[in-house]
């Protein structure tokens, strides 16, 4: 297949989670022979500089920084008839991409076109009529507001939220009318998504993990003695008991759970168990919020260590939406999971077998002392884990359907 990709974000780096199913798709689809050609926006300085990253999957990589959209223009598409999908580059977000789009169309015949993103990238519909065409917005960003309004304390916070929320939910009831088919990530976001309009063509794909990386070195073929022994981070020591969070702390949910964590949930782990340690790591780490016997690591480049160190992954998100890619990473390294229930949406797995779930501060503190204190539980919810990501979460499975679709529109175009 010739697949033109529009995409919201460039494909790495991949500590940006958003960038993970654009780097696997492609890594996956592009060995099987299909020829891929990709325009995507930009916004780090630094995005330019790693095209070297991915470009191996790609025919043409084109990145385009991304526009500035203004809370007006927003609204005039919701309010100006005609407005919401425009029809010529002058009344586009970004005429740059719109002449990028047309260009790439007139040099190739395109089998198929592929958009990652909602707002970013639904504007183009009318350019790419003719074509089959798939959107994935990744997630519902009307319920990552909607949880985020939930959380507001104050009167002023909310009434800031509750406008977002309205014009999200706007925008996901007819932005993506037209397109052949949308694809959600999760049943969660997808239901919310049937609800405001039932009449979207909609597949549910989840996205996967790339189980050969974030394999366990106990279970690895080859010889990773020296694993754990080379990247131990200062201050830790073999068989410490120790909990780990990690993620990308620059986004807002990230942040809150590690306040969550930190400020409620580890004193109540530390009343019961004084020595355990508790490890934040990943990208913007909040070190302002470093206590005794927690240590809070900025990004590193690799965190299979830090995580196999760990006795136990403990992720307590209160606001966001789709599949979490910690909690995949932390499955597919045998870790025994506690959890709030927001942060295992999506996934098919059995709580007490896979997870041990609780929505407060004691319920998740609790959870966290059970498994601390039982050796052979935690072994058994680790090995579980595994297991259950090697059957239903590897990447070629994520592409397997994704091709299957791509067969199914082509076939009926």
């Amino acid at each position: 297949m010739n697949i033109l990709i529009i995409s919201r974000c460039p494909p790495y780096p991949l500590h940006l989670g958003d960038r993970l199913i654009l780097y696997h798709l492609a890594r996956q689809l592009a060995p099987r022979g299909h020829q891929l050609d990709l325009l995507a926006y930009y916004n780090e300085p630094a995005d330019p500089k790693q095209v070297a990253k991915y470009a191996q999957w790609f025919r043409r990589v084109e990145l385009i920084r991304e526009p500035y959209r203004s809370s007006l223009s927003y609204a005039l598409r919701l309010l100006v008839p005609n407005a919401m999908f425009p029809r010529k580059s002058s009344a586009s977000w970004s005429a740059t991409m719109w002449s990028s789009i047309r260009t790439a169309l007139s040099q190739q015949k395109y089998d198929l076109v592929l958009l990652f993103g909602g707002i970013h990238v639904y504007e183009f519909r009318e350019l790419l009529r003719g074509l089959p065409t798939v959107i994935v917005p990744y997630e519902s960003f009307s319920l990552y507001l909607k949880r985020k309004l939930a959380q507001q304390s104050s009167t002023a916070a909310k009434a800031a939220v509750r406008p977002q929320w309205w014009m999200a939910s706007q925008y996901e009831r007819r932005m993506f009318s037209g397109f052949s088919r949308l694809v959600m990530i999760s049943n969660v976001d997808a239901d919310v998504v049937r609800h405001l309009n039932p009449n979207y063509p909609l597949t549910v794909i989840q996205q996967g993990i790339d189980t050969d990386y974030f394999r366990p070195s106990r279970y690895s073929s080859t010889d990773r003695s020296d694993f754990l022994e080379n990247f131990l981070p200062h201050g830790a020591a073999p068989g410490e008991r120790q909990v780990i969070f990690f993620g990308n702390f620059d986004y807002e949910p990230n942040l809150d759970a590690a306040k969550f964590l930190i400020e409620s949930i580890f004193p109540r782990i530390r009343n019961k168990l004084p020595d355990v340690k508790l490890l934040i790591v990943g990208n913007g780490a909040p070190t302002r919020l470093e206590k005794p016997n927690v240590e809070i690591i900025g990004h590193v480049p690799d965190l299979r260590p830090y995580i196999e160190q760990s006795q136990l992954f403990l992720c307590p998100l209160r606001i966001g939406a789709g599949i979490k890619n910690k909690i995949l990473e932390a499955m597919s390294l045998a870790k025994p999971i506690v959890a709030t229930p927001l942060s295992l949406e999506g996934l098919v797995l059995i709580p007490g077998e896979h997870a041990l779930v609780g929505t407060t501060a004691q319920e998740l503190a609790s959870a966290a002392i059970q498994l601390l204190e039982d050796e052979t539980r935690r072994n058994a919810m680790g090995a579980a884990n595994r297991t259950l990501i090697e059957a239903h979460y590897s990447w070629q499975r994520t592409a397997d359907h994704y091709e299957t679709l791509f067969k199914e529109l082509i076939a009926h175009d």
